[in-house]
């Protein structure tokens, strides 16, 4: 079985960053979208010291969506390599 999840990470990741930075813009709080494939991570604009990421995880869980914070600052994405665009969108 040959699912081309390689192929399908590569390309849903630039799917998730290209929908991700259209917040950037809008966004005080995100200072950056960055990744490899499905694996992913947004930079907060905050210290590393800073519960910001934690609390955002918290809030997105209560959205069903699962992320985990790291070095402080940083939110990082690593969804199922076989999701679909319509759930990355």
């Amino acid at each position: 079985m040959n699912e081309k999840l390689s192929q399908n990470a590569r390309v849903l990741g630039k799917i998730f960053r290209s929908e991700m930075n259209k917040y950037i813009n809008t966004s005080k709080i995100v200072k950056l979208i960055r990744g490899k494939g499905l694996l992913n991570a947004i930079v907060i604009n905050d210290t590393k010291d800073s519960k910001t990421a934690w609390n955002i995880c918290l809030k997105l869980k209560d959205n069903g969506l699962l992320a985990k914070p790291t070095h402080g600052n940083i939110i990082r994405f690593a969804p199922p390599l076989v999701i679909t665009e319509e759930k990355i969108i």
